[in-house]
């Protein structure tokens, strides 16, 4: 039977999941709400569906649903429109995975947490993502995986297209650190999940190494020949409101429960190996 995942806001973290997922012969569906998207879609093997939809009508045959869509101020808008749906085909599913944030841990002035420790979002994005949770995890007998990710980076995303555009900033606030993934790790744990579900398990997404966002800017212009940005103090940072709510929270946090539970041994466990990488592909090496 051909495995099917259909991925509810196919964005950049679910693209590198159809990347893995395709080549074994899955069919992977993807929904999006632009006519240039779905185009982009269909030139990477993966099956576009225009949102919002019935979804009543196109769930026949999936096995696994991966949701990435962020809640607004109304709750989840996929179980705001498809929930009935959802329920009603949640014994057809083999795996859902919802796709959230560390965000949720809240600010810990540099300090540790992981998937045990106690939620605290400081800003109202982290607080929805919470509800957004515990709204999935609720729903009876759907077998339910929660991924709180990191920020996340990648090919075209990230700080050498920032330098490159001129618009990177090395922000410097005190005891600030943030964690960070390489999106084709995402993909890996994503995939190892599928291998082996845990319904109802909860797994922080994220490197080994935990580092100021001014240390990781100043090294990829490093390996770009470039200057760094000078130094600005976060008061004085031209932000957009979004960036500067990034830097509300302060934390590392821990990833041990991939590797134990997922057998996950990263490609990419800290900011220097992934930006290299990025570099060399970019010029075609190895």
């Amino acid at each position: 039977m051909t495995k099917t995942l259909l991925s509810l806001g196919h964005g950049f973290s679910a693209q590198a999941l159809a990347k893995e997922l395709l080549p074994q012969g899955w069919r992977v569906i993807g929904t999006t709400r632009k006519e240039e998207k779905a185009y982009s879609f269909r030139k990477t093997g993966v099956e576009p569906l225009m949102w919002p939809c019935d979804l009543t009508d196109h769930l026949k045959g999936v096995t696994h649903v991966l949701t990435s869509a962020g809640p607004d101020a109304e709750g989840d808008p996929i179980l705001r429109t498809a929930r009935a749906a959802i329920e009603q085909a949640k014994d057809q599913f083999e795996w859902v995975g919802y796709l959230s944030t560390t965000g949720v841990y809240g600010d810990r002035d540099g300090g540790w947490v992981d998937e045990e420790t106690n939620l605290d979002p400081a800003t109202v994005r982290g607080q929805r993502r919470v509800l957004a949770e515990r709204e999935w995890l609720d729903i009876p007998d759907l077998p339910v995986h929660v991924f709180r990710l990191a920020g996340i980076y990648g090919p075209g995303r990230g700080p050498f297209a920032k330098l490159r555009k001129g618009v990177a900033q090395r922000v410097i606030k005190k005891n600030q650190v943030f964690s960070r993934i390489h999106v084709h790790d995402i993909a890996q744990v994503l995939a190892a999940s599928i291998a082996s579900p845990h319904p109802g398990r909860i797994y922080n997404v994220c490197d080994d190494d935990p580092q100021p966002p001014e240390v990781v800017i100043v090294y990829a212009a490093k390996l770009l020949g470039m200057e760094p940005p000078p130094a600005v103090s976060f008061e004085e940072a031209v932000m957009s409101p979004m960036a500067r709510t990034f830097y509300s929270d302060s934390k590392r946090v821990r990833n041990d429960r991939i590797k134990q539970e997922l057998g996950v041994s990263l490609k990419y466990p800290d900011f220097k190996s992934a930006l290299q990488a990025m570099l060399d592909e970019e010029n075609g090496v190895g």
